[in-house]
């Protein structure tokens, strides 16, 4: 710590004499400075680099799998008519012609006029009721002061797949209301009803149906209004009978995959001209990208840039991206052709293996996103180039820091030895000034006294 009457005995200024010497002692360190910024600055770099490289990976990895060529667009003549994709659908055209519609059996227990029920009327006698649907039976005891709405919560309380209400009638009379929740005629079921128990009788208002359609000229039913089970990869709702065929076509979805191909190409750019600006030098403003001259960037930048040149092991007459319309241009940046990537899009397969071929057991032969995503699997794992370079770059900062923090301590070493020096000095000073002055005075009296 600074002494802060240092120089008092001296007279000399011990303050600027001491910082103008820890000063000279802190030389080093702007240049240690100087090169931190620089190893911090390729470290972000490094980071984009990553980031991208990453960004890339993703990208390409979705073009080797079959969910990128094999999507399509489903369309329909008639708005009552609708397809969802449920699979890999096979492109086609289907002609549909609705003839039934599902629903659901509803039958009214209690409908018959004489035996209509007052509204809260008990049944007065004690009987079963007999549930059927499939192989599930359910028996319901009912007793003599059973209502219509007590019923109705047995009914719903035995989860065999029937709704129970009442509903009132334009007479002011209950009746039982039971419904199958679901259509078709897998759900239909029977009311079995005790004679004991007079009052109810029964109709079926509704019976259960399954939905119809004529697919191509064939008959085909499903047991709701949606066929699931009839187009491989796709299932098909209809919601109204048609007198006319509609039709419903499954096409190729192209705009995905020409999406697809672009963010490939834009991906690309982004990562080679980011390479390209951290290791160039711009003789227009005198200034070198951030890793300039670094060996591990450019042969990155360089094996990148060899990629796209590479020829896949497709047999389906697309082998290179030149033949999509996909060049190289001065830099490594690549430029597509939209009018040639419509006319490959004509060939699927080919495409499809131009990008997503598999490699032989030896690596070879795999298809331009098979090499991509090898590459870009190897920059990012851990002991890749990506990591081993960021390490690299880390521990050079951390020996930076620790030969910053040597000069700050032979700094603060000097400081403190200067000042516990000059503060002796000024101690020997100030004695040496005492006895001058008495001296002095001894001096001045002895010539007194002989005077």
């Amino acid at each position: 710590m600074a002494i802060s009457s240092a120089g008092i005995g001296s007279g000399l200024d011990v303050g600027k004499i001491v910082e103008q010497m820890v000063a000279a002692e802190k030389t080093p360190l702007k240049k240690l400075e100087v090169k931190a910024e620089g190893i911090q600055t390729q470290i972000s770099t490094y980071g984009e680099i990553k980031s991208l490289t990453s960004k890339l990976g993703d990208i390409v990895s979705k073009l080797t799998r079959d969910s990128a060529w094999n999507g399509v667009n489903i369309s329909s003549s008639n708005s009552t008519i609708s397809g969802t994709m449920t699979g890999i659908a096979t492109p086609g055209t289907y002609n549909i012609k609705v003839t039934q519609l599902a629903q659901a059996q509803t039958t009214v227990v209690g409908g018959a006029d004489a035996a209509a029920l007052a509204k809260d009327e008990t049944m007065g006698a004690s009987g079963k009721i007999t549930l059927k649907m499939g192989d599930q039976v359910k028996e319901l005891s009912i007793s003599s002061s059973d209502t219509l709405t007590k019923i109705a919560a047995k009914v719903n309380e035995t989860g065999m797949g029937i709704q129970a209400s009442v509903v009132t009638d334009v007479d002011g009379k209950e009746r039982l209301m039971l419904r199958s929740k679901e259509t078709g005629t897998d759900k239909r079921f029977a009311v079995d009803i005790d004679s004991a128990l007079n009052k109810l009788e029964q109709t079926e208002a509704q019976e259960a149906r399954n939905a119809k359609v004529e697919l191509n000229g064939v008959a085909v039913e499903s047991n709701s209004n949606t066929f699931s089970a009839t187009i491989p990869g796709m299932s098909f709702t209809v919601s109204e009978v048609t007198t006319n065929t509609a039709t419903l076509a499954v096409k190729a979805d192209t705009e995905a995959m020409k999406k697809n191909i672009q963010e490939f190409v834009d991906a690309y750019n982004e990562l080679n001209d980011l390479l390209g600006k951290s290791t160039k030098y711009t003789e227009e403003t005198k200034m070198a990208g951030a890793l300039q001259g670094d060996s591990a960037t450019v042969s990155l930048q360089n094996s990148l840039r060899m990629l796209p040149q590479g020829i896949s092991g497709s047999k389906d007459g697309l082998t290179r991206l030149a033949d999509i319309g996909i060049q190289m241009q001065e830099g490594g940046k690549l430029s597509m052709d939209t009018s040639k990537l419509d006319k490959a899009l004509t060939n699927l397969d080919g495409l499809k293996g131009l990008f997503a071929n598999k490699a032989d057991s030896l690596g070879q032969g795999g298809g331009i996103a098979v090499n991509f995503k090898n590459f870009t699997d190897k920059l990012l794992s851990f002991d890749g180039t990506l990591n081993t370079k960021t390490d690299s770059l880390e521990r050079t900062l951390k020996s930076n820091t620790a030969e910053q923090d040597k000069v700050n301590k032979r700094a603060e070493a000097l400081e403190t030895r200067l000042y516990a020096q000059y503060s002796a000095l000024d101690v020997k000073m100030s004695s040496l000034n005492a006895l001058n002055s008495y001296v002095s005075q001894m001096v001045t009296t002895w010539n007194n006294s002989k005077s």
